[in-house]
């Protein structure tokens, strides 16, 4: 099951595991990289262990009808990526009034693991990968305005976006003390993605220069499916590209992800889904 699963680092993986007889699951915002996902899975021969779900996971209601859908046609679920991303140079609202990365990149992690959990519980070695950034300060958090809702910065956003999916594993093994899934952070380093968002000039053209520096999708694809395969035993670990993160410092307090986790169930309260 592949979040962001039809570009970049997602879409590598879901054809790796396809090409090695898993089943996989896409979840997508846009059609057409969707098509194109399911067409080269049959010309690997593998369409018929392929699925495309279309979905702006930006928004609550379609994590949870994607999240119900999984839970009623797959009993089991062996692994979660956790790859959905989108940079946005300016401040940005869903039709439910949650800043976009707060949305995508923070409660569609947090749905997706929550929701999925009794499915992954019935794996033989479950794996929840998470694409992020781990093991930044603390001070990356900016808890008066999560949101950014008075001073948007988007460079400030992604690195709290890290914190939020350290937090969230945290709070996750915490949540379910004596599971049996492994929850992994990891992030491969610069990797040459499509690098979607909406993008002002300056930052297109960072960007640009990003892609051009950044390792292949195949080599990020070699460095993180070792997390799937065969993850380390603690419940929670984390990585930056090769070098493996202490999760029991200050960065990943149990505190901030229970403050978080507080924070995260009134925002979903008030987001028009139950929480």
């Amino acid at each position: 099951m592949v979040t962001g699963g039809t570009d970049g680092i997602g879409k590598g993986l879901g054809l790796y595991y396809l090409g090695r007889g898993d089943r996989v699951v896409a979840v997508g915002s846009n059609p057409d990289k969707g098509r194109r996902f399911l067409a080269e899975a049959r010309a690997i021969g593998s369409g018929e262990r392929a699925e495309y779900i279309q979905a702006d996971l930006s928004l609550v209601a379609e994590n949870r009808r994607v999240v119900a859908h999984i839970a009623e046609s797959y009993p089991v679920v062996d692994a979660l990526v956790l790859a959905a991303r989108y940079y946005r140079s300016t401040r940005y609202e869903t039709a439910e009034g949650i800043e976009h990365n707060f949305a995508l990149f923070y409660l569609s992690r947090y749905l997706f693991s929550r929701g999925l959990a009794d499915q992954m519980e019935a794996g033989e070695r479950p794996v929840i990968l998470d694409l992020a950034g781990p093991g930044g300060d603390l001070l990356a958090m900016n808890w008066d305005d999560l949101q950014f809702a008075r001073d948007y910065r988007p460079d400030q956003i992604m690195m709290q976006c890290g914190k939020l999916s350290d937090l969230a594993g945290v709070g996750f093994t915490a949540e379910h003390p004596g599971s049996r899934i492994h929850y992994v952070l990891a992030h491969p380093g610069l990797t040459a993605t499509g690098f979607t968002g909406d993008y002002n000039e300056a930052d297109a053209a960072l960007a640009a220069g990003m892609h051009d520096r950044g390792q292949s999708v195949d080599a990020a694809v070699a460095m993180l499916r070792r997390h799937l395969d065969n993850p380390d035993p603690e419940p929670l670990s984390a990585y930056m590209q090769h070098t493996k993160i202490d999760v029991g410092g200050e960065p990943f307090d149990p505190a901030a992800a229970r403050r978080l986790a507080d924070i995260t169930e009134t925002v979903l309260s008030g987001s028009g889904q139950p929480a």
